[in-house]
């Protein structure tokens, strides 16, 4: 295994090496996860850096199904905090380094072999889409991604170009299953209710510069949120955070009823699962991004490609468990190393 930092003195051998993989590469994988995002403002709540929870609430506790159903009002107003600081946000130069790969003219002149591209994430921010569309706008071409979804259900590509596998943070969904309507809806906020409950956090990471938030203390926060919710029932008032009616909060568009984020919580079945595993069963180079990928079912996809005598290639900040199974790490911030590794160009 072959492990570099960027300012390894092997750090170009080991990219001549990696390219000379790719060279020969059929079908390329990319597993994305959340440190692909850090240089676009996105807070990595895993990493040492990820800065302190929303409101003090543990990240796990605020991502699943039975968090929702007992509070409904945090569980949206933490969705809409995560807007609020994903929506804004503009994809960086890692991101842009995969979307030019994913350019059939670019990744032939890395990997002439090449017939197959699909990039899987793990996040929830859009980046990736965005980066994907402006690459194909800005080569001329018809985004593959226009006539898709965010739907979990199986897309019609047989290589898809993108699977976004724990949805998309601007998605909804009608809790009704009789409904079971879905969306994509950049509207924020969705709901008037929702409106300033991002200011109310015990403590945040920093706000990207092109943010208008206002220069609050997060006492001052809680004071404005509190006279902007009168008359709204409250928590206990030590805990310093709203408590949005049921009935006030987002509804669904066609039949009224109560409106869940559209993404995937822990417990529940990834979003196109049965796609994600047929292109990684298939992958004869593997590319992780940002991600120690620990979750399931992401944390088997390495094994599964090497396992079938593919190669594995780790781009992350920082080591972790999982380096056992590469054949390349390469160490560093992902918006440095993968266009270095890469090396497309801008265009």
């Amino acid at each position: 295994m072959q492990q570099s930092a960027p300012s390894s003195s092997t750090l170009d051998k080991d990219i001549e090496a990696f390219r000379a993989v790719l060279a020969k590469s059929k079908r390329i994988v990319v597993l994305a996860g959340a440190g692909l995002s850090v240089a676009s403002g996105i807070t990595t709540w895993r990493g040492n850096s990820g800065g302190s929870p929303w409101r003090g609430h543990d990240f796990f506790k605020l991502s699943t199904k039975a968090a929702f159903i007992d509070d409904p009002s945090r569980i949206w107003q933490y969705n809409h905090y995560l807007r609020t600081m994903m929506l804004p946000a503009s994809p960086n130069a890692a991101h842009a380094a995969l979307a030019r790969l994913a350019l059939p003219a670019s990744r032939l002149a890395l990997a002439p072999h090449s017939t197959a591209f699909t990039l899987i994430t793990q996040n929830i921010d859009g980046l990736d889409r965005r980066a994907l569309e402006h690459a194909y706008r800005d080569a001329g071409l018809p985004s593959p991604l226009a006539s898709s979804s965010t739907s979990p259900s199986p897309s019609t590509q047989e290589d898809p170009l993108l699977l976004e596998m724990h949805g998309h943070v601007a998605g909804v969904l009608c809790t009704d299953y009789a409904c079971r309507h879905r969306t994509l809806d950049l509207t924020t906020p969705l709901c008037p209710a929702l409106a300033g409950t991002e200011l109310v956090v015990d403590a945040r990471p920093a706000p990207l510069p092109s943010l208008p938030y206002p220069k609050r203390t997060a006492a001052a926060a809680r004071a404005w949120a509190a006279a902007r919710f009168a008359g709204v029932q409250r928590q206990a008032e030590e805990e310093g955070e709203p408590e949005i009616a049921v009935s006030d909060l987002p509804r669904c568009g066609k039949c009224g009823s109560l409106l869940r984020p559209d993404i995937v919580w822990f417990t529940e079945v990834p979003h196109r699962i049965a796609e994600v595993v047929r292109v990684v069963e298939a992958a004869d180079v593997i590319m992780v991004v940002g991600t120690s990928a620990v979750v399931h079912p992401a944390a088997t996809f390495a094994a599964k490609v090497k396992e079938r005598g593919g190669t594995v290639a780790i781009f992350n900040v920082e080591r972790s468990d999982r380096d056992g199974l590469a054949d390349f790490v390469f160490l560093g911030p992902c918006e440095e190393i993968l266009p270095r590794v890469l090396d497309l160009g801008d265009k």
